[in-house]
This record gives structure tokens, C-alpha cells and sequence, in this order.
């Protein structure tokens, strides 16, 4: 242990009742003072445990974890004055105002009435809300209740920042918000530790901790993680349409490479070792610059999985171009407010579309609309050739969904909810058993079976989410932010298995706050204030903002660029 040390884990062990494993197993770690550090590790790698047990929340069956020389079991009050943590659920009340919200926060947290103005006027022009004190935070956008729940844990000006997973499903520019203020606090001597999913962020910080299971991986600056992968990165491309998921196909099947991507029309993959021989797809390969997830997968011995076992048990879809999803003018008003106006689109079979945007630019509605859940104000939905309004019955029986929030009924079990809903799209007797079967198979369900949908780990309720979707083997499969809050292992399992569906046939639309799975859509419309402001490609929405100073310019690059065209234009 070093004297700057300011958070020292020894040996830290912790099992829950009904868990396969430990969540922590015997966990060493230390923290220096001040800086970002950057907690990442796969769903249910001890990420959560970990900050709770700091704080804490909870206690250990065997170790000792130190903060500031405060022992976390016997001085744990202590810690939580000098702490501020925010969970990934923050509570705010939603039927408060901004200001109550921090009123309330300011009782909690015993801070002075004489200095509670100038504070909250100072938190509210670092967090950029002094223009909302007065509205309700359940009317805040994503980010804006995440830089409230920042300003609430900075009330009691805390040595010691926890975040767990603050900029799960927020958009790229309220999250670029929210890491530029998180920093300068970090700069100002403040320790930060981000628990994250995102990779880029994790990249940005001073030092890094990998868990897996409950251990530490890795531990030290992001560099030293990423020269493993130095030399191993390359991509191919000129690849388009369904060509770029079949060579992926081929790829990941071969022992010389561990990981795979697609992006916009490159595949790029990392080899097992430099100078590793790559059979498949014979091409002008070129070297690509290693990112931390690269190295990400790598520690974790990487992602490769050839075929989709979902995939494979599908029939195929008619082999023709038809379009399957169309929407025309589609607008949709509350009361002055119009959530989406005119939007227009059409996506042909076995295409996968994205429908990105800012929160709250009208995604989740048009959604909505699509699979006849909300009606439309004016224009047009239809689904294979069956319009949402007059034909509902038909086009809904063509239809999978994930929501956003979980379609799940948390109340039921992993079980129930298989029966359910396969029950729902009209599945019955030899057909709904087998399909139950093969959703607990290909998804690993059948530790779960019995637990109930509200206390699994996060990427096994999606996991049930989109085995819930497909069981009817739909035409159409909207997901709406389909792996927000999961880890990349988890993702590269969810975009297998919706790769091969695409192969297959289905046609998919999606949302997404990971630009990087935007790569993988054949073509994208860009959503904001409810509008379409760009539709293409991703390589053609990257090749829009390209420059002198970006001549590389990535899908987040292209994403903020033309949000900000869009907001001039409007001034």
C-alpha cells in the first residue's frame, strides 16, 4: 500500500443468497488520491457491490476496505459525510421541483440554511439547470435529472464521488456534459470512481479497474491496457449491405481472431497476436488504431461467436426487397408540444435501421407509433403492407417489441413471462413449448427460470426482453435501446444474435445511445425536435461532417456536429 493511497481493498468477499458465485471474490484494489478512475468490468463483474461496500451499504463476510483510513464496516457513517454517491437509480422525486430537490437534499444532508442559496445558485450554474429550478424533475430530460442527481451528492462539498453508471441511456451530448463537469472536479482534487459501460469513458480516465467475477483483472493507466492490443487491430472495406455480416460471420469463426465489429462498411477485427494469419476474406487489410474496449475484450480472453443459435432456428423470410416498415408524415402532437413531425421512411426486408437522436427528440414515440401503441396525430404507419390504423390485428402479428423500459411484467418469472408472451403473439400447445425451449437455451434462462423478472441481473432481463420479442419469429423487431446499461461482452451477444436475424430476413429498427452500434445499421435517420435533420449510412452521416480538422470524424463526431447545424439553423 503507497501513502497516497486513498481507497485500499484487501481480500474483500461478498456472496448473495440464490448467486451462483461471489459478487466480490477475494478483491484487492487501491485508489490513489484525487483523479478519475474508471470501475468497468462485464454485467455482474462486482462493480455495484463494490461502491456499496465503500459507502457502506453493505458489509463483507471477510476483508477490509479502507477509505481515507476510514474502515468502511466500523466507520461507515463517517465515510458517508465525507462521500457523495450516486446510485444507478438516483432518487430524485419527480413531483418535486428542481430547487424542492435540492432542498430536500440540503435537509438530508444538514447543509447550513444560511449558505444553501449561494450553493444551490452555484451547483445550478455548474450543472447548467439554472434555467429549470422551477420545473418538475420528472419533466427533465435523461441527462438533466443525471446532472441533478450530480448537483444533489455535490451539495455537502464531498472528498469521495461514487458514480454507478451515471450516463446509462444518455444521450452523446448530454454525456460529453456530464464527463466535462465530472472532470473538472476531479481536477479540483476531488477522487472520482465512474463505474461504466462505456469504454471511451473508461479510456479518458487516470487509472482504471477491471472486475470480472468479482476480481480485479487489470489495474493502471488505460495505456498499459491498450498495448496489449498494439499491432492486433485491423479493418477491410468496402464492404456493403448484408456482405458486411457475413464476412463477420466468417471472421469470428476463425481460431486467429478474438473480436469483431462492424463499422459503417468495415469489419474490423483484433487477432489473437500480431501477424496472426486471417483465412477469411482475403482483402487490403489495413491497421487500425486499438481502442480500451479492444483491450477490454482481450483481458477478458475476447467475445468470438461464429452463428447465432436463435438465428439458426428461424425460418428464413421470402428472399425479395418488399418493404416491411413504412411510415408516411408521420406526426404526433401533445396538446402544443409536437413530439415527432412528418417523419418519413421506409425500411426493406432484412435491413436494420436506426433511429438516433438526443433524449427526448421523439424516438421512443415514433416507436410507439409504429407498433400501434400510441396513434398517430396524422400520417400513416404500416407493417408489411398492413396500416396500423385500419388493419391493426395484422399488422401487430408481425410485430416484436423491446422497450425501452422492459416489456417484462417484473411481478412474474422468468417463466411466466416466456409463457405469457408467447402465448400474447399467439403462440399455443407443441409450438409455444418448443419456442420456450429454445429461448431458455440460446439466452442461458434456465438458472432463472424461477425468478422473478424484477430481480435478475440487468443483461439477463434483456436477455428475457428480446427472447419475449422473437419467440413468434416476427417480420418487423423494433428495439428500443436494447443494451443501455450492459457491458460490451453483453452487446457483442445482443448484435450476433440481431446480425444473423437481419441474414435471416427480419427487419429490424432500433435506438441507440452507443454510436458504435450504430455502425452496424444499414442506414440511420438522425432525429431532433421531432424531425428528421439527416437520414443516410453511417459512413455518408460521417462523411457530412468531415474537414480539414476532423478528416476521421467517428459516428459521435457526426452525431454532435449535426445536432449543432441543426441548432443554428434554427437561431
Amino acid at each position: 500500500m503507497s501513502e497516497s493511497s486513498f481507497i485500499v481493498v484487501k481480500n474483500l468477499t461478498k456472496t448473495f443468497k440464490g448467486q451462483i458465485r461471489p459478487a466480490l471474490d477475494g478483491l484487492e484494489a487501491e485508489v490513489e488520491k484525487g483523479g478519475m478512475i474508471g470501475l468497468v468490468g462485464p454485467d455482474g463483474a462486482g462493480k455495484t457491490t463494490l461502491l456499496r461496500l465503500l459507502i457502506g451499504l453493505l458489509v463483507p463476510e471477510t476483508g477490509s476496505a479502507t477509505v481515507d483510513g476510514l474502515d468502511c464496516r466500523k466507520e461507515a457513517d463517517r465515510i458517508r459525510l465525507m462521500s457523495g454517491y450516486m446510485p444507478q437509480k438516483f432518487g430524485l422525486y419527480e413531483d418535486l421541483t428542481v430547487w424542492e430537490n435540492l432542498t430536500l437534499y440540503a435537509d438530508l444532508r444538514n447543509v447550513p440554511k444560511t449558505s444553501r442559496a449561494a450553493k444551490f445558485d452555484e451547483l445550478l450554474a455548474f450543472t447548467d439547470l439554472d434555467r429549470f429550478k422551477t420545473r418538475l424533475a420528472g419533466r427533465l430530460s435523461g441527462g438533466m435529472k443525471q446532472k441533478l442527481g450530480l448537483a444533489c451528492v455535490m451539495l455537502s462539498t464531498p472528498k469521495l464521488l461514487l458514480l454507478d453508471e451515471p450516463s446509462v441511456g444518455v444521450d452523446p451530448i448530454s454525456r460529453r456534459e456530464l464527463w466535462r463537469m465530472v472532470t473538472k472536479l476531479s481536477d479540483d482534487g476531488l477522487t472520482v470512481v465512474w463505474a461504466t459501460s462505456y469504454l471511451d469513458e473508461a479510456e479518458k480516465c487516470a487509472s482504471v479497474i477491471l472486475l470480472h467475477q468479482g476480481r480485479n483483472l487489470f489495474s493502471g493507466p488505460p495505456a498499459e491496457a491498450l498495448s496489449r492490443v498494439e499491432g492486433r487491430c485491423l479493418a477491410l472495406g468496402g464492404l456493403v449491405g448484408q456482405e458486411r455480416r457475413l464476412a463477420l460471420t466468417e471472421l469470428l469463426k476463425e481460431e486467429a481472431v478474438i473480436d469483431g465489429l462492424i463499422q459503417g462498411g468495415d469489419i474490423k477485427i483484433v487477432a489473437k497476436a500480431k501477424g496472426s494469419p486471417v483465412r477469411a476474406r482475403q482483402g487490403a487489410w489495413r491497421p487500425m488504431k486499438p481502442s480500451f474496449e479492444d483491450a477490454f475484450i482481450d483481458i477478458l480472453g475476447g467475445s468470438s461467436m461464429g452463428e447465432s443459435e436463435l438465428a439458426k432456428r428461424m425460418e428464413n423470410k421470402p428472399d425479395d426487397d418488399a418493404v416491411v416498415i413504412e411510415a408516411k408524415n408521420l406526426t404526433k402532437r401533445f396538446g402544443d408540444f409536437v413530439a415527432v413531425q412528418n417523419n418519413t421512411f421506409q425500411i426493406r426486408r432484412g435491413r436494420i435501421f436506426g433511429l438516433l437522436g438526443p433524449n427526448g427528440a421523439g424516438k421512443s414515440t415514433t416507436f410507439k407509433m409504429m407498433c400501434g401503441l400510441l396513434s398517430p396525430t396524422s400520417g400513416t404507419a404500416a407493417i408489411a403492407g398492413f396500416n396500423l390504423l385500419n388493419s391493426p390485428s395484422k399488422a401487430r402479428s408481425r410485430i416484436g417489441y423491446m422497450a425501452q423500459k422492459f416489456s417484462l411484467y417484473e411481478q412474474l418469472s422468468v417463466a411466466q413471462n416466456l409463457n405469457f408472451f408467447s402465448g400474447a403473439y399467439g403462440l399455443h400447445g407443441k409450438s409455444q413449448k418448443e419456442q420456450t425451449e429454445l429461448m431458455k437455451q440460446v439466452f442461458g434462462l434456465a438458472p432463472y427460470m424461477n425468478v422473478s423478472a424484477a430481480n435478475l441481473p440487468l443483461g439477463y432481463k434483456q436477455r428475457l426482453a428480446l427472447a419475449c420479442a422473437v419467440m413468434h419469429q416476427p417480420e418487423a423487431l423494433f428495439l428500443d435501446e436494447p443494451t443501455s446499461g450492459v457491458d460490451p461482452l453483453t452487446r457483442r451477444e445482443f448484435w450476433l444474435h440481431i446480425n444473423h436475424l437481419a441474414i435471416k430476413g427480419m427487419t429490424v429498427m432500433i435506438t441507440t445511445h452507443f454510436m458504435e452500434e450504430a455502425e452496424y445499421c444499414d442506414e440511420i435517420a438522425l432525429i431532433y425536435r421531432g424531425r428528421n435533420i439527416a437520414s443516410g449510412s453511417p459512413d455518408q452521416l460521417k462523411a457530412m461532417v468531415a474537414s480539414e480538422k476532423l478528416k476521421e470524424p467517428a459516428m459521435e463526431d457526426a452525431f454532435i456536429e449535426l445536432i449543432g447545424r441543426a441548432d443554428l439553423e434554427e437561431e
